[in-house]
């Protein structure tokens, strides 16, 4: 029998679904300056939304860059307190060629929704937000307590949240929080994430003579600053992939047998894996599964490489400058500043001569996040994914970076459940951005029933 939210999400749905369209309609891009006024404006949307929706003291509130916006509805004593995150703001758009639409012009086709944003994150945060309406406007009440707070800054590694969330800890206390910023293993197969990888990044700049030079007047008399890039960026790998920036994995968590066994049962097609990257072989640290080594293991990759003439046909030059963007994931215990410093002591001490080295770290990173297995609220997380797809849920960790799970973890002292319904597919940060229509139903019951028994 369907209970009273899930009819009155079903009668609303058309509505619900045209709000949705008009929420990706705004160009909320966090890293480009010039839309930064689309960012507010999203937050002014989501303000308006929530109130919509029968939350209370909902609120846009500063905090030195992209603002947040604060909701709350506290009327079941004696029931938790759950605090909903999720993001408004998105990634750029470029290139802009390889999309088959606009990117803020959202289209549905072949059950799907097309646009910037779509999964990533606005489709899968505002989930919870016609949840709770359903359940008010049905029940009265919701089944415990919940805030919210929706930031629009995730997409540059949430740099001003840390200071919000150690200054509001009172206004934002709860028993655990729900990331509604997240995904599932696939279409017909739920996953409980464990943990989420923390980031942090160094760029990197090689100067050479002070202008480019012909190279057959100076060629093999004067360092060639892309010679030395080279060298430098060889140095932080060996031939297998592994990291060899001294230090860098001393603080590394190791992985447990359980945990490698919970990995192990998830069943892994190479082929598949390769036809998906179009990839022509696997590649990595020895002695570590893929799934470890994409969520369990840390890494550095180097992001961009420029230098030189790179215009069509020949230009024989001795190049002035080169330049590199490096970025590190990391894993439980590895902390982003010190890892920078290694990285950063390592380009230096592997310069060779003839050149002058400049590597800065990024102002902002993120720290690694790991839950344990046993949590309460994990485990009704687990029931709900295994009632609802019919199927257990696999036991993951992701690859990617949700920087507010380890801060409400330091700050607010409570564990993040991820809970989104978002796929690996779906092109997130990629031209063509969709969110299944099916994955988008499945998350408003999933977080009826969620709710619900979290309540009990």
């Amino acid at each position: 029998m369907m209970a009273d939210w899930e009819t009155y999400l079903k009668e609303n749905k058309k509505r619900l679904l045209n709000e949705l369209l008009e929420f990706l309609r705004i160009p909320s891009i966090s890293a480009l300056p010039a839309h930064a006024p689309d960012v507010h404006r999203a937050a002014r949307w989501v303000e308006n939304r929530m109130r919509a929706a029968g939350i209370e003291s909902v609120r846009v509130l500063p905090t030195g860059g992209h603002p947040v916006v604060y909701g709350e509805w506290l009327h079941a004593p004696g029931k938790p307190t759950v605090l909903v995150y999720g993001h408004f703001d998105t990634q750029p758009v470029d290139p802009l060629a390889l999309w088959d639409s606009p990117p803020f012009e959202p289209v549905i086709k072949e059950g799907r929704i097309y646009g910037r944003g779509s999964t990533d994150d606005k489709g899968n945060m505002f989930i919870p937000i016609i949840v709770a309406e359903a359940l008010v406007r049905t029940g009265g009440n919701l089944p415990l307590n919940l805030k919210f707070l929706f930031e629009g800054e995730e997409e540059i590694a949430s740099p001003h949240l840390p200071v919000f969330i150690a200054e509001n800890k009172d206004l934002l206390s709860c028993d655990m929080v729900l990331s509604a910023d997240g995904g599932q293993w696939g279409e017909d197969q739920p996953a409980v994430v464990l943990g989420t990888r923390g980031v942090t990044s160094v760029f990197l700049d090689v100067q050479g003579p002070d202008h480019d030079l012909h190279s057959g007047t100076y060629g093999g008399a004067i360092a060639n600053p892309i010679h030395a890039l080279v060298q430098i960026l060889n140095s932080l790998h060996d031939a297998d992939g592994k990291v060899t920036v001294k230090g860098f994995y001393d603080d590394v968590r190791p992985l447990t047998r359980e945990e490698r066994d919970q990995l192990a049962r998830i069943p892994f097609d190479e082929a598949a894996y390769l036809r998906e990257t179009g990839a022509v072989s696997l590649f990595g640290e020895t002695g570590f599964s893929t799934y470890e080594r994409t969520g369990a293991r840390p890494t550095l990759e180097i992001n961009g490489i420029w230098g030189g003439f790179q215009g069509e046909g020949t230009k024989t030059v001795l190049p002035s400058t080169a330049h590199a963007k490096i970025s590190c994931r990391l894993v439980a215990d590895q902390d982003p500043v010190k890892i920078a410093d290694l990285v950063v002591r390592q380009i230096h001490q592997t310069a060779p001569p003839g050149v002058r080295v400049k590597a800065t770290k990024a102002e902002s990173g993120a720290a690694p996040y790991l839950i344990p297995p046993d949590h309460k609220g994990l485990r009704v997380a687990y029931t709900v994914l295994k009632d609802l797809y019919g199927r257990d849920p696999y036991w993951v960790r992701m690859g990617g970076t949700i920087p507010a799970n380890a801060m409400f973890r330091e700050f607010l002292g409570v564990y993040t459940i991820v809970f989104a319904f978002g796929l690996n597919d779906e092109l997130q940060h990629s031209p063509n951005e969709f969110f299944r229509l099916s994955s988008y139903e499945r998350g408003q019951k999933a977080y009826g029933m969620l709710l619900e028994r979290l309540g009990k």
